[in-house]
Parts: structure tokens; C-alpha cells; sequence
């Protein structure tokens, strides 16, 4: 009879330091035994359930068949070698047809015989008969149970971590930085490692191994042998999220980011919009003497960040986004374009350098913006026109919005 009182605290240990349920590592455990089970007594196609009962101290095992009939399985056809039986199982036919696995009475049983055991049998359901007990176990049939174990250990903690990251997806995470290698940067997050794409860094940053950085939760890839968290610090949303943290206002839901254009590294706009009309959403992000934009700009590497208000009016919202620069009037044009006019000495500020502040507000605003003097309004400004990113603009709102409702 096994020593099911130390199994249980072993077991109980293991859960505890892996973060997972005491249950995952019995369920483990059984089913390393059923597999030791299977290569010293059993039969390779055969499948083996075995149950520790902590009350009797008691191991029984059971094979486990499943009632079919032609629908679910075939049969032997004549002149068909094993090699042929093997090789054609779970193939599409030429009509795209899956084909049938074989049957084996090692693991099937016909529905008329199952119905003598069990008279309300249904289809496809798994019948349990009853193996005679064994507790010796060859070396063999024990590195099979050990492999079990271990993979099913794996397995248990992998789902706990991916359910654990996979509610924070969207949010930012603390890490110290690892390891770099070929410019990726992978994150010990605690639990698991995370890992920041090249692409997804702030172009100029530099990270330093045991660096300490905040994070945005891209996504979770399950793929992978362990959860893959994939992150990201030039993503848009990570500079609402790192927002969110510093001003209280935008987590009462007193102010809410409507709109965020980002190049990381260099800059990004914002509109915020209060949705009362004593809290002001420039100064609840800016903070007193600039204290919560500063906190954000030091994490972001010292990247400018322009905040506007945010507008339903068009010409009104336009004209915010090309702030710095004082805009004399937006013309609104059909198909989501706009003109803004701007005395001679406000157009390279409208634009920017590298025509980048006009392409911020394009992608802010969602319109296409073509930046004029209103002095010489039929002159087309080197620079000063910015496609607008309607759909990029669209969705980036439409995500935030849900984020933070």
C-alpha cells in the first residue's frame, strides 16, 4: 500500500512552489502511474486509468474503451498491410475526407457488446473495465512514470501562467531585464519570461541587464513550450496605461484619453476629454508643476509629449492637434480632408521636423491634414500634407475606450 499521507505532502509542496493546484499534481501523479502501469503490464494501444484513494490508501486501475461503430471507426480491409493501416490513419481522402482511425479492441469496443454492459451506453463514450492491482513497477516503467510526471507538471504549470498573464494582456507589467540576444530583450516578469521584440523597444533606448523597466502586455502566444508574453514599450497604449497609473482622474473615469498618436522615441500626442466640467484634463495630466507628464517622459526615455483637449468639432479638434502652432482656421473638405491655415511664421512649427508634428495629428485626429500659410492659401507647403490613418486612428480610440470602460 502506498504512503499516500507523504504523497499528499509532497504534493501539496510541489503546487505551492509552482503556483498551481494541489489537484494538478495528483492528476499528474495518477497518470504517471497509469503509464508505468501500461509499459510493464499492459499493451501499447491501450488506454490505462489509474485512481490513489487517500481515504483506503488503495491504487486501482481501470482500462478506459470507447463505444463505437462504423461512424467513428473502420475496419480492417482486405490485402491491407499494418504499414498501410498506419500510414493512411487521420489523412484527407481526395475528396478532403478525414480518415477513420482503425479499430483496436484494445481501446474500442462495438456498440452492441457495450450495450450488454451498460444497456443506456451512448455513442463515443468511454467505459471503464477493471485491471487487476499492481504496485511493482520495473526501471523501465518508472523513467516512463518520471517523464509523465514532469511533462505533466509542465503542462499544469504552463496553463496556470497563461491564465494568470492572459487577464493582464493590455496591462504593465514590472520586469528586470534578463538577458539580450540579436537585440530582443527577454524579462523575468517572476512567474514567467517575457520577451521584448526588437521592434517593439524605443528606438535609442538602451537596456541593461537587471535593469528594472515597466512594460506593455501585448499579448500571450500559447504556441510555445511555455507561454510566450510578448512586450512592448513603443506601443501607443503604453503611454495611456503609464497615464492611467499617474493621474487619478482617468481612473475615477473623471477624465478618459480619447485618442494617442505615437513614434516612440521622439514623440507622441494625446487628447483627453473631461467628462465634467470641473476637472480640466490638460492640467490632470500634466499635473502640478508638470509632475505626472515628467514621471511618464522619464520612463519613455525623455520622449515630448504634446496633450490637447479633445473635440467632437472637427475644425476645432484639427486645429488643437497641430499645437504647438496657433492655427487661424481649418477648412473642412469632403472626404475626411482638412486645410488649416496658419500665419507665415506658425508653418514650420505646424509641420515640424520632418513633416512629423502634421503626421502625428493626421494620425490623431483620423483626418487628412494639409498645413497652408493663409497668406498664400494656393501654395502647397513642402512637408505640410499628412495622410490621415483613419483606420489606425479608429481603433486605437476604439481599444482604449475599452480598456479603460
Amino acid at each position: 500500500m502506498m504512503d499516500l499521507k507523504n504523497l499528499k505532502r509532497a504534493a501539496d509542496q510541489i503546487a505551492q512552489e509552482k503556483n498551481i493546484e494541489p489537484e494538478a499534481v495528483i492528476n499528474a501523479v495518477e497518470s504517471a502511474i497509469a503509464a508505468a502501469y501500461r509499459k510493464e503490464y499492459g499493451k501499447r494501444g491501450e488506454i490505462i486509468k489509474a485512481e490513489l484513494n487517500f481515504k483506503t490508501g488503495e491504487l486501482k486501475f481501470w482500462q478506459i474503451k470507447t463505444a463505437v461503430d462504423e461512424s467513428l471507426v473502420r475496419f480492417t480491409e482486405e490485402g491491407e498491410s499494418e504499414k498501410e493501416k498506419i500510414k493512411i490513419e487521420g489523412l484527407p481522402t481526395q475528396t478532403g475526407e478525414e480518415i477513420l482511425p482503425l479499430f483496436n479492441p484494445d481501446r474500442h469496443i462495438l456498440m452492441e457488446e457495450a450495450k450488454k454492459i451498460k444497456s443506456d451506453v451512448q455513442l463515443g463514450e468511454d467505459l471503464e473495465f477493471p485491471l487487476e492491482e499492481r504496485e511493482e513497477f520495473g526501471r523501465i516503467a518508472s523513467q516512463a512514470a518520471k517523464q509523465v510526471i514532469l511533462q505533466k507538471l509542465r503542462e499544469a504549470e504552463r496553463e496556470s501562467i497563461r491564465k494568470e498573464y492572459q487577464n493582464k494582456e493590455g496591462e504593465i507589467l514590472s520586469g528586470v531585464v534578463q538577458r539580450i540576444e540579436r537585440g530582443n530583450v527577454y524579462v523575468d516578469l517572476g512567474r514567467a519570461t517575457g520577451i521584448l521584440f526588437y521592434n517593439e523597444t524605443i528606438p535609442g533606448e538602451h537596456y541593461r541587464i537587471g535593469e528594472r523597466l515597466r512594460f506593455y502586455l501585448l499579448a500571450v502566444q500559447e504556441e510555445t513550450r511555455m507561454p510566450g508574453l510578448i512586450l512592448s514599450r513603443s506601443h501607443p497604449k503604453f503611454v495611456s496605461k503609464l497615464f492611467e497609473l499617474e493621474v487619478p482622474e482617468i481612473h475615477e473615469g473623471l477624465v478618459e484619453i480619447k485618442a494617442i498618436a505615437r513614434e516612440a522615441g521622439s514623440r507622441t500626442k494625446i487628447a483627453a476629454v473631461s467628462k465634467t466640467e470641473n476637472v480640466d484634463p490638460i492640467g490632470s495630466l500634466v499635473g502640478q508643476r508638470g509632475t505626472r507628464v515628467m514621471a511618464v517622459t522619464n520612463e519613455l526615455a525623455n520622449e515630448k509629449i504634446d496633450i490637447i483637449e479633445y473635440s467632437d468639432d472637427p475644425e476645432k479638434f484639427i486645429a488643437s492637434a497641430l499645437s504647438p502652432a496657433k492655427v487661424s482656421s481649418v477648412e473642412i473638405l469632403p472626404r475626411r480632408e482638412a486645410r488649416a491655415f496658419l500665419p507665415e511664421d506658425q508653418l514650420s512649427l505646424a509641420i515640424g521636423k520632418g513633416g512629423q508634428n502634421v503626421r502625428l495629428a493626421a494620425k490623431l485626429t483620423g483626418w487628412k491634414i494639409d498645413v497652408r500659410s493663409q497668406s498664400r492659401p494656393e501654395i502647397v507647403q513642402e512637408g505640410g500634407i499628412a495622410e490621415a490613418a483613419i483606420i489606425e486612428a479608429t481603433e486605437n480610440t476604439k481599444s482604449i475606450e475599452k480598456n479603460e470602460n
